[in-house]
């Protein structure tokens, strides 16, 4: 698959959650945002990593944290931060969704999972 960095400010993001973990009923530790098609995915930390998965298949190299209070974007292909232009919104999961999540899904033994 080719990268070629695509934002597209007008699309919103594709749910409060990871779609592939909530169709897996997975968990996550911190959620991204595709900046292209607006799908949301968990992180490399997390165990599933949607986001960078995502951007593998589709060619997708730009994602912004889809954390309360992160603005920042990652490009894949350059693996170092980008700057991009403000999405479409909401811009983060609703504060009282926690991290991990989503609620009830989180083993116990959490940490020991991650990446």
């Amino acid at each position: 698959m080719t990268n070629q960095v695509t934002i597209d400010v007008s699309v919103p993001p594709s749910g409060t959650g990871c779609a592939s973990c909530e169709a897996a009923g997975g968990w996550w530790l911190h959620l991204r945002r595709c900046a292209a098609c607006g799908t949301i995915g968990c992180c490399d930390s997390s165990p599933a990593q949607h986001a960078s998965a995502h951007a593998e298949a589709t060619g997708h190299n730009v994602i912004q944290s889809f954390e309360p209070g992160e603005e920042w974007f990652w490009d894949y292909t350059k693996d170092d931060f980008a700057s991009g232009p403000s999405l479409a919104a909401p811009h983060e999961h609703p504060a009282d969704q926690p991290t991990p999540g989503p609620a009830g899904r989180v083993p116990t033994n959490w940490q020991s999972l991650l990446h």
